[in-house]
């Protein structure tokens, strides 16, 4: 385990007048890049990032594996890392990598570390230290001090991609508001002047800046927890009147670049942002959609998962993770020739799992079974198929095994319903024709005086037709 560095009380190592080390202070002079409060960002700035997009950075990426880990796991997410970092803007060259029991409490990986993080940062001309763990306010302030560059964490990373690709209205608020929670605890690195007034009885230290930046903060906070608060009644309120509509809602829901967007667009042909990039997708799209039996459906694309989805981000997304919640279905889209389509799994139920929605009924897709497997594997879809019953392996990308799908969705959804005797006198065409739209008729026995029918209804169309409904039949 490394030496603990105490950084707030070693003088003699941190200049004087800026509080950094001698390094960092002349490092900071010779290197372009962000380095600065923030990364040289405002933290009040809803839209400004953590990256500067000006030019590509150049990024050193650092992990840690901890007891319990293997280096093969810490690697796999560091390319997941250097995805992040290319759908940001930058450019990360270098990795560095540290086994430790926990992390140091002052600089996260040990002071010899934090030196060959320099060194590197230095050979290579580096803007910006990228962490794969989120890093404490401390820690941050301190490994900004000995490197004399920004350092930032993988949660940074991903709000800046947020903020790149945030369209709506409802979007970049629930951004802004996470931005602005992961900076909250981060003003201990900005400067410290105290403000006096000019009256009787206002002299003196005032307040300092750092408080009135608190309060700022907190005021801006409150307003789009206010603003969000109203979307969130908004949604409420569209969903019931969804409940009440004779509509099942499915939402489709996947780890980031797992091919939902492709997916609802080869189902619908709905005109959708797809683009083989982390997070092209952050505000919901919902379009209608006939299944092959004739029952129409309002299918959902969602905003992508990722494992160590930053906290902040469920909590001012919920608003939009709710659609997952209120589903009647939930299809699961899995990088079928990713590197390790478990972990992906696992991740995505356990941001379901938070946002309420572990419960609703899921059906696993297994996409890109055009693409060849890690290793490789030449067609991993049909393995991961066998060995999931009742999953279903499709190419969004081809066309292949949509057809299977919309079927396997179908008989998802019928199974939601209960089945029902019911008699429609012939001179109700418009309830015969009710019934065949909203549920699953199986059977027809047409009479003297109307037609005897056996179908499979939700509760809201049952209640529309509860007088034609002779009994519900136990199953």
């Amino acid at each position: 385990m490394g030496e603990r560095l105490d950084l707030w009380t070693d003088p003699e190592e941190l200049d004087p007048e800026n509080g950094k080390s001698a390094a960092a202070t002349e490092e900071e002079d010779s290197h372009r890049g962000a380095f600065g409060e923030f990364g040289g960002r405002d933290a009040f700035d809803g839209e400004a990032g953590f990256l500067d997009r000006s030019f590509r950075e150049r990024i050193v990426l650092v992990g840690m594996t901890r007891d319990g880990n293997t280096e093969a796991a810490t690697q796999a997410s560091l390319d997941e890392l250097e995805l992040l970092v290319d759908t940001a803007g930058a450019d990360s060259l270098i990795r560095i990598t540290q086994r430790r029991d926990r992390p140091d409490p002052a600089t996260f990986v040990g002071k010899g570390k934090v030196d060959e993080i320099l060194r590197a940062a230095k050979a290579i001309d580096a803007d910006t230290v990228v962490f794969d763990d989120e890093l404490t306010p401390a820690q941050q302030f301190n490994l900004e001090r000995l490197l004399g560059r920004t350092a930032l964490d993988r949660t940074a990373v991903i709000l800046d991609i947020f903020a790149q690709h945030a369209t709506s209205t409802e979007g970049k608020t629930q951004v802004e508001l996470a931005q602005l929670r992961y900076n909250l605890p981060r003003l201990r690195g900005k400067k410290n002047f105290s403000q006096q007034g000019g009256g009787i009885g206002t002299r003196g230290p005032g307040e300092t800046q750092l408080e009135v930046d608190r309060r700022r903060l907190v005021r801006r906070m409150h307003k789009l927890e206010h603003e969000l608060k109203g979307i969130s009644a908004r949604r409420s309120n569209q969903r019931k009147a969804r409940h009440r509509s004779p509509y099942k809602t499915v939402s489709i829901v996947g780890y980031t670049n797992a091919g939902k967007s492709t997916l609802l667009r080869a189902m619908t042909g709905a005109e959708v942002l797809v683009e083989d990039r982390l997070f092209a997708t952050l505000d919901p799209t919902t379009r209608k959609f006939q299944l092959p039996g004739g029952e129409q459906i309002l299918l959902t694309d969602t905003v992508g998962f990722v494992k160590k989805l930053p906290h902040q981000l469920v909590e001012a997304f919920k608003s939009t993770l709710e659609v997952a919640a209120a589903a009647d279905l939930l299809i699961h889209v899995v990088d079928g020739a990713g590197h390790d389509p478990d972990a992906h799994v696992m991740a995505v139920r356990e941001v379901l799992r938070e946002i309420g929605a572990d419960e609703v009924p899921e059906l696993i897709v297994f996409n890109k079974a055009d693409l060849p497997g890690p290793e490789g594997d030449p067609n991993p879809v049909p393995r991961l198929v066998k060995l999931n019953p009742g999953s279903v392996g499709v190419s969004a990308h081809t066309g292949a095994g949509i057809d299977d799908l919309q079927q396997a969705i179908t008989d998802a959804l019928h199974e939601l319903s209960s089945p029902y005797e019911l008699f429609v006198p012939w001179a109700r065409g418009d309830a015969l024709a009710a019934v065949h739209r909203e549920g699953d008729v199986t059977e027809e026995h047409p009479g003297d005086d109307g037609m005897k029918l056996i179908a499979r209804l939700e509760d809201a169309s049952a209640k529309r037709l509860s007088e034609f409904i002779v009994a519900r039949i136990q199953t």
